[in-house]
C-alpha cells in the first residue's frame, strides 16, 4: 500500500470534512435535546476530535511493535464511551427530541464516505477488502438511509422495516470494523501487502474515530427511538381501552 501522505486532496479533505460535519451534527442534536449541556457536550466532542488528531499526528497510533496496537487502545474505550452515552439518560432525551426520519437520514453520510473509501482504494491508500469491491458492503446502508428517511417523512416507513434496516446497518458496520481490525499491520489477516495502516494517520484517524462512532451512536438512538414510540403506542392503546 502507498503511504497515507500520498492520498489525494479529495480523499484527505473529503474524509476530514465529513468527519467534522458529523461531529458538529452530533453536538447539535445534543444541544437541541439538552440546551444546558450544549456547551459541555460541544467542548467534549471537540476535545475528543482534537485528541484523536494529535495522537495520530504524533505517530503513536502507527506503532506496530506493541500488542494490542495503540490504535485499539484508543478505539476500545472510545467505543465504550459512545455506547454508554447513547444508552444514557442523555441519549434517551436526544432520541426523544429528534425525529426518527432525521436519525435515519443522517446515516446517509455513509454513502459519500464509501465513495471516498473506494477512491482511497483506487489510490492504493486503503486495502481493497475495505470497499465494496472487497468485503465492505456498508454502501447499502448509506444509500438506503436516504430512501428510508424520505419514506419516514411521508409516514410510509413501518416500524418493522426501520428496525430491520437498522439491524442490517449495525451488522454491516460491525462487519467492516472487524475487517478493518483484521487488516491492521499487527494482524495482516489479508496479507502484508493489504494492510489498513492508513487510519492511524491524521486526518484519516477520524474515519473510525468520528465517522464509525457517529454511525454507531445514531444506530443506538434509532433503536431507542423505536422503543420509545412502541411504549407510547402501548400507553395510548391502554388509555383508549380503559
Amino acid at each position: 500500500m502507498r503511504p497515507a501522505s500520498e492520498a489525494s486532496d479529495l480523499v484527505t479533505f473529503g474524509i476530514a470534512g465529513l468527519a467534522l460535519i458529523m461531529a458538529v451534527t452530533i453536538a447539535v442534536l445534543i444541544a437541541r435535546a439538552e440546551p444546558r449541556r450544549a456547551v459541555p457536550a460541544g467542548v467534549a466532542i471537540a476535545l475528543l476530535v482534537a485528541a484523536e488528531f494529535a495522537l495520530a499526528a504524533s505517530g503513536v497510533l502507527d506503532r506496530t511493535d506493541f500488542l494490542p496496537p495503540p490504535f485499539l487502545l484508543m478505539m476500545i474505550p472510545l467505543t465504550v464511551l459512545i455506547v454508554r452515552a447513547a444508552r444514557s439518560s442523555l441519549g434517551s432525551r436526544v432520541a426523544a427530541a429528534t425525529p426518527l426520519a432525521l436519525l435515519i437520514a443522517l446515516q446517509g453520510f455513509r454513502l459519500p464516505l464509501e465513495l471516498l473509501m473506494h477512491r482511497a482504494a483506487g489510490e492504493q491508500i486503503m486495502p481493497p477488502q475495505m470497499t465494496w469491491t472487497g468485503l465492505n458492503f456498508d454502501v447499502v446502508t448509506g444509500a438506503s438511509a436516504l430512501v428510508l428517511g424520505v419514506l419516514a417523512v411521508l409516514g410510509r416507513a413501518p416500524r418493522g422495516l426501520v428496525l430491520a434496516w437498522s439491524v442490517m446497518g449495525l451488522a454491516l458496520l460491525l462487519a467492516v470494523v472487524a475487517i478493518a481490525v483484521a487488516s491492521m499491520p499487527a494482524f495482516a489477516a489479508f496479507g502484508p501487502a493489504r494492510t489498513n495502516g492508513w487510519i492511524t494517520h491524521a486526518p484519516f484517524v477520524w474515519l473510525p474515530g468520528v465517522l464509525v462512532e457517529s454511525a454507531l451512536f445514531l444506530h443506538i438512538l434509532i433503536l431507542r427511538k423505536l422503543a420509545q414510540e412502541r411504549r407510547e403506542a402501548v400507553r395510548l392503546h391502554s388509555e383508549t381501552a380503559t
